[in-house]
């Protein structure tokens, strides 16, 4: 074994191209540091992915910055060695720590807009590093890199090394993200968060293509990741980040057949599906600690249902059971461990639901349409339009959660502002509660507007950052004339502050002093504030880690079991709609393509569309053997959207009267409907 600055490491390996070893990274002063890696070894084989996993906070982006010496300038290694290929990078000039990132390793970061220069062709960003580090210039340069965009996947790269990234869709931004890594053939690929920003059927694409240029190039992968269906389909291995050290590593199947740490454990107990669907989500109650605590014990100890004595007094040993580590005292080989908690706490079972049949539609929409015009010219005229929301009808009774789903662009944000009047619908009708409101002034849809809220997909950029929480909250109970006297607007405040699970003095602090699964449950009780029938949901869990998730959606439930709050749940992540919804809509360019309860879309798809992003959605069973349906391109432009069936450029099916026809309604049985020439539609439709 290897001792470094007190941490215990592995014995160093053949086979290896990573080897790390009791790496500890410091952020901030020297008198007060931010322990961000604390005493991490691990190690990468050849030809392997390695993945990365954990909560945000916990260091795992910082683990991998560190490994490329790309630090903030408040960053210092303070112990540790990386050995790549055998060499301590730590130890190489700035100089040749360059090459290595050229040639040896190279990084995809999580947001490819802000990795992209905006001023630059994505030819010229690919062929920077091609002149850098190859040395190669002028039309071989070009040649080279029309070829990495072509392996990648990019259609027509004749045209696209001359575009700009604002002109690509998220998917080819971070394929050209994956080109700009590869351009210099390394060794190593560490890929930080690659696909959280983007759909299902984009993800699939990209971790099928890191996939096969794994099988072709031969070249290991890092990837960081908190999403456990994405480690279950790409891992070789994997290890568990939690506070700024690894609290366990095993191989794949290990890892998802039985995890040890109690860590693992309850990041599974707090995935929702549909399984679930009778009993809250387990919550890991508490947050991950600040890294800047002194720490003394185990650091999971205070948020951990099996912690005793032991844990919170002694760091807990490295102990390796069966092949695999596990960071826990629970494993120290002594019987101390039989005082321990259990090992599942399972949730809590919820009330009773509302069923379906008993309750009038609150929300009825007919032909919506919401379509932005195209002006051009001198004079602006009018040169087409953007059908955003093009004809869609849907109804949600009082007191159930219609979910609306679909790859990003396909206008279900439009549709959920359009049916609020945040954005003035074009045409067709939407009837909340008896009232048609398309006909109402500003004046009178005032008055309706405590009747319906919405919570936005990113808490912060919703709220005034110069605003304290209790005046956020106040604000749309004194917009709507509701305000009583102080002392009873103070006890309101506080009532919905203890509602959705927060402190009476958080009236007091700033959204920046917040969390973020805290800051949406401020976004949440603003939203409850005026007491509405109807919430949408406008991804509201997307930017989440698991855990915090669990406490929103169960937060959700519970409002709705209480209070009869009706949800239009607007997401992308089926196993979120397979938790909290009883019906879904399947949305593409604007349309609804298929409709019904959560089990008949969810179980028994049948538009090809809802097939492939079902087929996409990566699952934890790494024996499923399920075939992915591979979408073809990028979602069409809905300024000008294909004829016939819209979807048929895409589908696998597509028939010679997709081209020419839009599909008409099928009705299912059931209240599960679909538009697709595959089924008989129905004459009265």
């Amino acid at each position: 074994m290897l001792l470094i600055r007190g941490c215990v490491t592995g014995k160093r390996m053949s086979g290896l191209i990573l080897q790390v070893e009791g790496l500890s990274t410091h952020l901030g002063s020297e008198s007060e540091p931010v322990q961000a890696v604390d005493c991490v070894s691990f190690e990468v084989r050849r030809g392997e992915t390695f993945a990365l996993l954990g909560e945000s906070g916990c260091g795992k982006s910082m683990t991998a910055l560190t490994l490329m010496r790309l630090l903030p300038s408040s960053g210092r290694v303070v112990g540790g060695a990386v050995l790549f290929e055998g060499q301590d990078l730590l130890k190489l000039s700035e100089a040749d720590m360059r090459r290595v990132r050229g040639g040896g390793i190279s990084m995809i970061f999580q947001e490819p807009m802000t990795s992209l220069n905006p001023v630059l062709t994505v030819g010229q960003q690919i062929t920077e590093s091609l002149t850098a580090h190859r040395g190669l210039r002028g039309g071989r340069a070009r040649s080279e890199a029309m070829e990495l965009l072509q392996a990648v996947g990019i259609p027509d790269p004749y045209q696209r090394i001359y575009e700009y990234p604002h002109q690509l869709s998220g998917g080819m931004k971070q394929r050209v993200m994956i080109a700009i890594a590869l351009a210099n053939e390394p060794e190593l690929l560490i890929a930080d968060e690659p696909t959280t920003a983007l759909d299902v059927t984009i993800q699939a694409q990209v971790l099928e293509l890191m996939r096969s240029l794994q099988r072709d190039r031969g070249m290991s992968i890092m990837f960081i990741t908190h999403d456990l269906g994405v480690v279950a389909e790409m891992a070789d291995r994997v290890a568990v980040m939690y506070a700024g050290q690894l609290v366990e590593q095993a191989s794949r199947n290990e890892f998802f057949t039985e995890p040890k740490h109690p860590y693992s454990q309850k990041l599974f107990d707090s995935l929702p599906d549909k399984d679930k669907r009778d009993r809250q989500l387990y919550v890991i109650e508490g947050f991950v600690p600040s890294l800047q605590t002194e720490f003394r014990g185990c650091r999971f100890a205070p948020r951990c249902h099996r912690a005793f004595d032991r844990c919170r007094g002694e760091e807990p040993p490295r102990t390796t059971v069966n092949g695999r580590q596990v960071f826990c005292h629970l494993y120290g080989g002594d019987s101390l461990a039989a005082e321990a908690g259990p090992v599942s706490t399972p949730g809590r079972p919820h009330g009773g639901r509302i069923p379906l049949a008993s309750k009038a539609a609150l929300l009825r929409i007919r032909n919506m349409k919401v379509h932005f015009p195209i002006h051009s010219g001198v004079f602006r005229r009018v040169a087409g339009y953007v059908k955003a929301v093009d004809g869609i009808n849907l109804e949600i009774p009082q007191g159930h959660t219609l979910a609306l789903v679909g790859e990003s662009g396909c206008g279900k944000t439009t549709a959920g502002k359009g049916i609020l009047q945040l954005i003035p619908p074009t045409g067709g009708s939407v009837i909340f509660a008896g009232q048609e409101l398309t006909t109402l002034s500003h004046a009178e849809l005032r008055s309706h507007r405590d009747d319906m809220q919405i919570i936005f997909q990113d808490p912060y950029s919703s709220m005034n950052p110069r605003m304290l929480v209790g005046d956020i909250i106040s604000e749309g109970l004194r917009a709507q004339g509701r305000a009583a006297a102080p002392a009873q607007l103070q006890a309101r405040i506080e009532q919905l502050l203890d509602q959705v699970g927060l402190a009476a003095d958080s009236v007091a602090r700033y959204p920046h002093e917040f969390s973020g699964g805290q800051r949406q449950r401020i976004s949440i009780a603003r939203a409850l504030a005026v007491d509405p029938h109807l919430i949408v949901c406008d991804e509201p869990t997307s930017a989440l880690d698991v855990s915090v998730q669990a406490q929103i959606l169960n937060l959700l439930k519970q409002l709705q079991d209480d209070l009869g709050i009706s949800f239009l749940f607007i997401t992308h992540d089926i196993s979120v709609v397979a938790y909290l919804a009883h019906e879904v809509a399947v949305m593409y360019l604007g349309r609804i393509v298929e409709q019904g309860s959560v089990e008949d879309v969810l179980d028994r798809p049948r538009h090809p569309y809802t097939q492939a992003l079902l087929s996409a959605v990566p699952t934890m069973d790494v024996d499923s053997g399920r075939d992915v349906i591979r979408l073809v391109g990028d979602m069409p432009s809905p300024s000008n959207p294909p004829s016939g069936c819209y979807f048929h450029p895409r589908c696998p099916a597509a028939m010679a009267i997709c081209r020419d026809r839009y599909p008409a309604l099928t009705r299912l049985g059931n209240g599960h409907e679909t538009r697709c020439h595959l089924y008989r539609a129905d004459p009265g439709a």
